[in-house]
């Protein structure tokens, strides 16, 4: 038995050695031959094998301008395959390998992008639909926001503030801000369908909760007006008149031509009863 044993462990590893070697195409480049040749296939929009030859060149030639251009151009490629995860540890990486390196701000920057497009999905929409009115979005609301996570959002706008914040005469800066408002509105959105959502589920309590977070954390967002809606009418719903009438106070006075305020003009009950 061991002796049967020993001679297939025999022929195995001489059948191994009969396998054709695998040719490393790069065996003997130098680090700029490699940087060139993944740039090449980079702008060919070959990322994959782009992502191959900056990988070797850092492995080979693990010190130097080209390894640390390599760990940006790798973080750009891993973006551009839609390769979150790994775009994100990328960049994460060469931030804390390279803290003050001169490009620093595009590595937030592009941290910023990958988790801005991972995303934003059902929530991109969201932000698009703010001046609607809530009859167009009324065929959303049958659908449970609660399991929709915005934490692409969330992290998102932290490395667009990080950016903006640490390098703010950084070319990147402007569009990072203007990334950031967008992101805002979106989140603020996300919290008014919601807390719609638990609306008319009559989860009234949980209702005002989330819009008070639009109030808490997203004041100068445009969903603060339906959010303000949405606590005078839970209140309303819960008989909790005081407050009903206290968040209908804050309301008048920031959105004293509310299209909510139309409606008592047409009608002989107060608007939140018929909205």
């Amino acid at each position: 038995m061991r002796f049967s044993l020993a001679l297939i462990l025999a022929l195995l590893l001489t059948a191994c050695g009969l396998l054709p070697e695998v040719q490393d195409e790069t065996k003997g480049w130098s680090a700029q031959k490699l940087y060139t040749e993944a740039k090449s296939e980079e702008a060919d929009g070959n990322y994959e094998k782009a992502i191959q030859y900056f990988e070797k060149l850092e492995a080979h030639y693990p010190y130097g301008r080209y390894a640390q251009q390599s760990q940006i151009e790798v973080a750009y490629a891993y973006y551009k395959t839609d390769e979150q995860a790994s775009a994100i540890a990328a960049c994460d990486r060469f931030i804390k390998l390279h803290p003050n390196h001169p490009n620093v701000d595009y590595i937030y920057y592009l941290k910023g992008l990958v988790n801005f497009n991972d995303d934003l999905g059902l929530l991109g929409t969201l932000s698009e639909k703010v001046a609607e009115t809530s009859e167009t979005l009324a065929p959303l609301a049958k659908q449970d926001m609660t399991e929709r996570d915005p934490k692409a959002a969330r992290d998102a706008f932290e490395s667009f503030k990080e950016l903006a914040t640490r390098f703010p005469h950084s070319k990147y800066a402007p569009d990072a801000i203007a990334r950031m408002k967008y992101l805002v509105n979106t989140l603020a959105m996300h919290e008014v369908h919601v807390a719609r959502y638990y609306y008319r589920r009559n989860a009234y309590v949980a209702a005002v909760n989330r819009a008070q977070t639009v109030l808490l954390d997203y004041p100068q967002a445009p969903a603060m007006e339906e959010a303000l809606t949405i606590m005078i009418k839970s209140y309303n719903a819960l008989g909790m008149d005081d407050l009903r009438d206290d968040t209908l106070r804050i309301m008048q006075k920031n959105f004293p031509n509310s299209r909510y305020f139309a409606i008592t003009k047409k009608a002989d009950t107060p608007w939140w009863k018929i909205w």
